[in-house]
């Protein structure tokens, strides 16, 4: 059964079959930003952290995705391209670019950063398939992939990617100390209009050298 899992960490790719050889982290990142950009979505969503609820809608048409909040009004676009991927802030005076020294701000206070939307680290170069693992009795690749610049917050990054569904079940980000620092992982997933979506992912926030987490995010897709 083949799933599609909606973006901010948030991804669908192509299905990578259990028998089949061990492919590349090239092929199958490659084939991420494929099939992440052929998607068609306008949903509703929520980011939640204790009692904070922080409400937006999700929209995509092909390689543009935007999330656009309400008190006060935001929007945050993301384009992605070939080679890489540009995130923006769009207001109405206009399109603004979002730098690298802006990527560690939180959206809205919670858990997500800038950089997470970003998904910049589907275009690093520096990546390998370390193996295969299960994630919540899925079978999986496991893919390490290395910061090619202290520009981002994290040294490497690994993912989880269902071998059967295609889908992006965990990611771990390491900061520049080699410390678990933030972990995304898919709790569950919902039909809609004869799609798989994403339905709820937790993203926490690890205190670095004890493993501790320190803060627990929601990201949740509503029907």
């Amino acid at each position: 059964m083949r799933k599609e899992i909606a973006p901010c960490l948030l991804i669908a790719m192509m299905a990578l079959g259990a028998s089949a050889p061990l492919p590349s982290a090239k092929e199958i990142l490659t084939s991420v930003r494929l099939q992440q950009a052929q998607q068609q979505i306008d949903l509703q969503g929520q980011l939640r952290e204790n009692e904070k609820v922080v409400p937006f809608r999700l929209t995509q048409t092909g390689p543009v995705i935007r999330y656009t909040f309400s008190n006060p009004d935001e929007a945050l676009q993301l384009r992605l391209g070939e080679n890489d991927s540009r995130l923006e802030e769009v207001t109405r005076s206009g399109v603004e670019k979002i730098t690298p020294a802006q990527f560690d701000h939180k959206v809205r206070g919670t858990g997500v950063s800038y950089e997470d939307l970003a998904l910049k680290f589907l275009y690093w170069q520096n990546a390998r398939v370390t193996g295969d693992d299960t994630i919540r009795t899925r079978n999986c690749w496991k893919v390490e992939l290395k910061a090619p610049s202290r520009q981002s917050q994290y040294s490497n990054v690994f993912l989880w990617v269902d071998k059967s569904g295609g889908a992006l079940m965990r990611m771990e980000g390491y900061d520049w100390n080699g410390q678990l620092a933030k972990r995304f992982e898919v709790v569950s997933a919902q039909k809609i209009e004869g799609r798989w979506f994403l339905k709820q992912m937790r993203i926490e926030e690890i205190q670095p050298g004890t493993g501790k987490v320190q803060a627990r995010t929601y990201l949740e897709i509503k029907k």
